[in-house]
């Protein structure tokens, strides 16, 4: 047993220096192993517990920092100006520029037929417009742009078409007619013919798509002049409705518009036409939107409605927004039929829904019966609505007192000053209507100040309400 016991001191001094080198390798990405049972000579002797006690512990992981992404590509990369030995581009900042800000922007050109792209500028710039100069006349180059930021460079942007460098004496540029600016309607049938105007020099280059694709030209023909381009369609079909792309180049530098065509027809007839109703002089009807309208909205419903006796047809509702409706003042004794016609902004539907019943109206027998109102009990004894108020007058000037009151039988009125009633003198007219109570003094002077009441007495009751006068001097 003695000899198994001698190793274990050596075991504390070879690991010891076993630390020293740790701090050398990268603490983020890898861990330095502890040593084991299976590494130290403490596995020959059999006693593998000493070695769960080093002397300098294990440096911990650090998580692993998130990696910064690099910015998106440039937008909109477009030729702005073409020159005999250079070329001048524009674009927008990508959206998300990544964490870090933008450092800049590298131009990168190819010249075409080859793969090997060169740096134009040494640094990068944070400018959108850029031009590259010492080109050579004639030749056709590829450009490319990318940003820059401390986490990496973008996807390049690029330009589609090589630019052929030469110089341009005019850019080109559409001008879209106004009625062409919005949606250009026509009906299934109708000739569509439309020239959009355009300019640029040396003469451009004219392409129209559809969604992307090109024309199919066994319908559409297409006649392109120096400055016009011809859009031809002998009679339009729905399927030609869409968004058409215009766009006029010239050597890399362009410029693009949408036309948006619509051919429309009549819709097909409103669908599941129910007579839901007859009351009275009146029939209530329900149907359902077509199921066709014809590659336009629905405007509105026509409702017609046809009597027996006559046969005809004859409109009782206009431009119905909603599909149901009530029809009224029928005739008694008549008996109807309805149709619904749909409207879009081609017309009316060729068909129109017809009701599979009929409405007969029939008279009604009505009898009168009087409404039985209880008697309500109107007394009430006298209550003042509206008190009087205090008031200043001056002297020589005639002013009114104002209450109102309410009462049932209508109650007397009875004006007193100072507590002493008002009789008969014409300094005072006393009135009442519709409940308001008023009292003119004329021409007071001081001695008709004082405490004004008014009192409204009934056989069930009285009521009063009072106010001081004031009659000042004149100054």
């Amino acid at each position: 047993p003695a000899p198994e016991k001698e190793p274990a001191p050596t075991l504390k001094e070879e690991p010891a220096p076993a630390p020293a080198p740790a701090p050398e390798q990268p603490p983020a990405t890898e861990q330095p192993p502890a040593p084991t049972a299976e590494a130290t000579p403490a596995s020959e002797g059999g006693s593998p517990a000493p070695t769960a006690e080093p002397q300098a512990p294990a440096p911990e992981p650090q998580p692993e920092k998130p990696k910064a992404e690099p910015p998106s590509s440039p937008l909109s990369l477009t030729v702005e100006e073409v020159s005999a030995n250079s070329i001048t581009l524009t674009w927008k900042a990508p959206e998300p520029t990544g964490r870090p800000g933008l450092d800049g922007y590298v131009v990168e050109i190819c010249k075409d037929g080859s793969t090997d792209w060169t740096v134009v500028n040494k640094e990068p710039f944070l400018s959108t417009r850029y031009t590259i100069p010492d080109l050579g006349s004639g030749e056709k180059v590829h450009v490319r742009v990318k940003a820059i930021s401390a986490s990496g460079a973008s996807v390049p942007a690029t330009l589609e078409q090589p630019v052929l460098i030469r110089e341009i004496l005019q850019l080109p540029r559409i001008r879209m007619p106004r009625h062409l600016r919005q949606t250009y309607v026509r009906r299934v049938g109708d000739a569509v013919n439309i020239m959009i105007p355009f300019q640029g020099k040396p003469d451009p280059e004219v392409i129209w798509t559809k969604n992307a694709q090109p024309l199919d030209t066994s319908r559409i023909n297409i006649r392109n002049t120096q400055r016009d381009t011809i859009f031809y369609i002998r009679q339009a079909q729905r399927s030609d409705s869409g968004k058409y792309e215009l766009a006029v180049r010239i050597n890399g530098a362009e410029d693009k518009a949408t036309l948006d065509i619509q051919v429309i027809e009549p819709p097909g007839p409103p669908q599941n036409l129910k007579l839901v109703d007859v009351w009275g002089f009146n029939v209530a009807l329900e149907w359902a939107p077509p199921a066709d309208n014809g590659n336009s909205e629905i405007k509105g419903y026509i409702v017609q409605k046809s009597d027996k006796k006559s046969g005809k047809w004859f409109t009782a509702l206009e431009r119905c927004t909603r599909t149901s409706c009530t029809i009224s003042d029928l005739i008694i004794g008549n008996t109807y039929s309805f149709r619904v016609f749909a409207e879009n902004a081609c017309g009316l539907s060729e068909k129109a829904a017809v009701t599979s019943g009929v409405a007969h109206i029939k008279k009604t027998k009505t009898t009168y019966q009087a409404e039985k109102i209880p008697q309500r009990d109107m007394m009430e004894p006298p209550k003042f609505t509206q008190p009087l108020t205090d008031r200043t007058t001056t002297r020589g000037y005639s002013t009114h007192l104002f209450c109102c009151v309410r009462g049932f039988p209508q109650p007397k009125i009875i004006w007193m000053k100072n507590q002493m009633e008002i009789r008969e003198d014409p300094k005072y007219i006393a009135m009442i209507e519709q409940g308001v109570c008023s009292l003119e003094i004329r021409k007071p002077s001081p001695f008709d100040g004082g405490i004004y009441t008014c009192k409204a007495v009934n056989p069930l009751g009285e009521a009063s309400v009072d106010c001081k006068l004031d009659v000042k001097g004149k100054i």
